[in-house]
């Protein structure tokens, strides 16, 4: 009885919407042509899988862009991480500083960096100034720097969610380890790969999993940034669900294409944990 409202709750806002996805997934059901809507089968997985490149190509920028934002989020997070850790002047006003893109939300984060890719008055044209690329460049119109433009904008918003999670394992490191280490003549390179990193293994597994997933999903950012374009070079498939859906309205199809990226995300994930052996032995 106590854990009744929560597991309704739970019932209500996840698992309904979940088993509606794979309802739809087997209908065709497109608001736009009532006529045609019905039972489809496995018509939608059919489709996906040998008469859509559209799906291949989304699958495969996501991969890329999962691949991407999570190996330098990790790396600049923990770096971040090492270097807040330490006892200086002014550290809580620097982890302030390294934490609060974190607290911006993805759509105003998105309005920064279109100010900041504005061809006439962002950065490019002061870049010009200085005789550092040409005048009326847009970075976000280019198949060539689109791409890039786009993780750098994730990055300034994903990197301090490595921060503070490695940050917060860093401070339950035991600093016997490094007295005991440093009496012994190990140096700090060798204190960080035998003492550090054992210590935060799973916190970079759990970290990089939750991030790899939410990084998969992204739709606000690129949505608001690039549209998925130019030419749909940014286009992910969770972004390619959205415009079927809603652009196109045809939400059995969209379901349809969701429900294979749930299972590609269980499927990973799950391969993840176990190579990963998370919660084994440090």
């Amino acid at each position: 009885m106590l854990i009744a409202p929560a597991a309704l709750l739970m019932l209500g806002f996840i698992a309904y919407p979940m088993l509606s996805v794979l309802y739809y997934s087997l209908q065709h059901y497109n608001v736009t042509k009532p006529w045609r809507n019905g039972y489809a089968g496995l018509d939608n997985f059919r489709e996906i899988f040998f008469e859509d490149p559209l799906f291949w190509q989304t699958l495969a920028f996501s991969a890329k862009w999962v691949v991407v934002e999570v190996s330098l989020q990790l790396v600049f997070g923990l770096a971040l991480a090492l270097i807040v850790n330490q006892t200086f002047l002014g550290r809580g006003i620097a982890r302030a500083l390294v934490f609060s893109p974190w607290a911006v939300s993805g759509v105003l984060t998105t309005t920064i960096w279109i100010l900041l890719y504005n061809p006439s008055t962002g950065l490019s044209r002061y870049l010009a100034d200085a005789g550092i690329g040409e005048y009326g460049t847009s970075v976000l119109s280019d198949t060539g720097t689109v791409f890039w433009a786009a993780v750098l904008a994730e990055l300034w918003r994903g990197v301090p969610f490595f921060a503070i999670l490695i940050l917060a394992d860093l401070q339950s490191v035991s600093k016997d380890l490094y007295e005991a280490a440093s009496v012994d003549g190990a140096s700090r390179f060798r204190q960080f790969w035998h003492i550090t990193l054992p210590h935060l293994k799973d916190a970079i597994i759990l970290s990089t999993l939750l991030r790899a997933v939410w990084e998969f999903n992204n739709v606000d950012l690129l949505y608001t940034l690039t549209g998925g374009g130019p030419a749909g070079v940014t286009t992910t498939l969770p972004l390619y669900v959205a415009n079927t859906g809603i652009d196109g309205h045809d939400f059995g199809y969209a379901s349809a294409l969701t429900t294979v990226a749930f299972v590609i995300l269980l499927f990973c994930s799950i391969l993840y944990l176990r190579l990963s052996k998370f919660g084994g032995d440090k």
